[in-house]
């Protein structure tokens, strides 16, 4: 089911000037990032220009954030390497073929993100750690800049992936090619040190890429420097879903990844465009869009793509409030693949690495990094855990440990601090101050002598809390009675319930009278479809501690293990 909020985007005329202008401009930021990306992955200048268009348009076009800005990301294009270099290489005398599954991989990554927001998990897409997330974030930007490290040097990428870049790099460095490495750190230090008042009027990539170009054929003319070369005019070619039986599995794992990875990049951008415009983005409806564009994209042989925070923020800036400002903004790079290639055919690779590598060095969350280890030290073990896998294992590895360490360490630290709110009491000595006894109650419990196994749990029970249960039921074995206060428990889980099934199976077997106290309708529905709903009678199961405590009063009178003056003394001092 297509989520309540409608099939198309919020879409106005009341803010068209500014949705136009917003569009236009986010074009001109997203040209250059477009064509560095295109050429980062191997694929092409071209796919890069192909991937805006299409997830720009579709997304926005089907989305569910007004102002999100949907193009080929950093993080996206790490992960589109990946699988273009392992596809290549099975495939080293067809790159054809490499290239089709690669696009087909692209538009699994879409199905999986419209089944993401079909079944409505934009909610829980985003709910991983922030140490993972910024360790998987961080990893991706250091993968960046290693990639790019070579063509900034003059150098095509070694083969074999991160490892072998980082080995050839010494080589890289005693062979650079000086002009290009010029006009890659040219470009970069452009990027930087662009004066506030200039990026008012022209983003600095964009004025890196034309100065950059400019440069190197009139200074560096006769230099041999490589170049983008030719972009194909037109619409481009369709390329239709292609499956290899062998790599089926290989092919799902790749699409899962990278869209999973679309979907956080693109509601976490999401959530930034919400806290500008101060409006609420639907998720699921985000996730689908973001699946359409991805599949449209696959099969125009476009990278994958996703809301990029510096194209949305620019949007918003100059004047965009509804998905006009997208669809403008995809029309306009539209222009650029009919007419316009022809002009980008001589900007430098160099002038692109370097781009790309200010791209990288920002998606490193170094704000992060700098403070984590002040934080928690178990925090920052994650973090740099992450991005050690990240950069030299593999993703999925580095998402999977780090979100499994992370919740062991908070499951651990929850189950700690709920074990605290598991008590035993068996006289009023063994009050304290965290339980709230009524004088009445404290007479009532106080007669029994040590008869009353008073079992009080608090807060949510999870799974971890089960030990704690099991270790408190088996302290103390001189007991009539024994009564489990439920009062504070808005929840129980699985593993707690069948730690409280054993406790009150054991009484039972002893013979012992059990009591159950302030079970909530979920607690009680739950403690029914156990053993525990046949062994407590129905008029065991009280709404208060102080008529539970009055019940075994009465009980253990009748049973011989009170005395009658011991019950009016007990009531002589609860009067009192």
């Amino acid at each position: 089911m297509i989520p309540a909020s409608g099939i198309f985007n919020h879409m106005s005329t009341r803010h068209l000037r500014g949705d136009i202008f917003g569009g236009v401009t986010a074009a001109i930021v997203s040209l250059p990032m477009a064509l560095a990306f295109g050429v980062a992955t191997g694929v092409g200048a071209e796919a890069g220009l192909y991937g805006a268009v299409c997830i720009g348009f579709v997304a926005a076009l089907f989305g569910g954030t007004a102002t999100l800005i949907s193009e080929p990301t950093g993080p996206m294009t790490v992960v589109m390497t990946a699988i273009v270099m392992s596809l290549t290489k099975l495939y080293p005398d067809d790159p054809g073929i490499a290239l089709s599954l690669a696009f087909t991989v692209v538009m699994i990554a879409g199905a999986f993100q419209i089944l993401f927001g079909l079944l409505r998990l934009g909610q829980y897409v985003t709910m991983m750690p922030y140490t993972v997330i910024s360790g998987f974030m961080s990893g991706i930007g250091a993968i960046l800049l290693i990639i790019q490290l070579p063509p900034l040097l003059g150098h095509a990428a070694a083969k074999g992936g991160i490892l072998a870049n980082i080995q050839a790099l010494p080589e890289f460095v005693s062979t650079v090619n000086m002009p290009e490495l010029i006009l890659g750190g040219g470009t970069i230090l452009a990027i930087v040190f662009m004066p506030s008042a200039w990026r008012r009027w022209c983003p600095p990539q964009l004025l890196a890429l034309v100065a950059g170009t400019i440069v190197s054929t009139t200074l560096f003319g006769d230099t041999d420097i490589r170049r983008i070369g030719e972009i194909p005019l037109g619409l481009p070619t369709l390329h239709l879903p292609m499956m290899e039986p062998s790599l089926i599995r290989k092919m799902l794992v790749d699409g899962a990844v990278l869209g999973l990875l679309g979907c956080i990049d693109a509601l976490l951008t999401s959530t930034v465009a919400d806290s500008l415009t101060r409006t609420q983005h639907d998720s699921d409806k985000e996730l689908i869009g973001q699946g359409l564009g991805n599949i449209f994209s696959g099969l125009c042989g476009g990278l994958p793509g996703a809301g990029a925070t510096m194209g949305t923020v620019v949007n918003i800036q100059t004047g965009g409030r509804t998905a006009v400002s997208g669809i403008t903004r995809a029309l306009v790079l539209l222009t650029v693949v009919l007419w316009i290639g022809p002009l980008l055919t001589n900007v430098p690779l160099a002038v692109l690495a370097g781009i790309a590598i200010k791209v990288g060095f920002d998606i490193i969350d170094w704000n992060f990094l700098k403070r984590i280890h002040q934080v928690s030290w178990k925090g920052a073990a994650i973090t740099y855990l992450v991005i050690v896998l990240t950069v030299f294992v593999d993703l999925i590895a580095a998402v999977g440990i780090g979100v499994f360490i992370a919740n062991v360490l908070t499951i651990s630290r929850l189950t700690e601090l709920r074990s605290k709110e598991v008590r035993t009491i068996q006289a009023i000595t063994d009050v304290d101050d965290a339980i709230a006894f009524s004088d009445t109650e404290k007479a009532l419990l106080e007669r029994t002598e040590g008869h009353i196994l008073l079992f009080h749990l608090s807060g949510p029970m999870i799974f971890g809390v089960a030990k704690a249960i099991a270790r408190e039921h088996n302290a103390i074995d001189n007991y009539e009675v024994l009564m489990l206060d439920l009062s504070d428990v808005p929840w129980l889980g699985v593993t707690s319930a069948m730690a409280l099934e054993s406790a009150v199976k054991e009484a039972w077997e002893l013979g012992r009278r059990i009591y159950i106290v302030g079970a909530t309708d979920a607690v009680r529905k739950r403690l029914g479809k156990l053993q525990v709903g046949t062994l407590v009678p129905e008029d065991c199961w009280l709404t208060s501690r102080q008529s539970a405590l009055e019940s075994a009063n009465t009980w253990m009178l009748e049973n011989g293990h009170l005395t009658a003056e011991q019950l009016n003394e007990g009531r002589t001092s609860a009067l009192s």
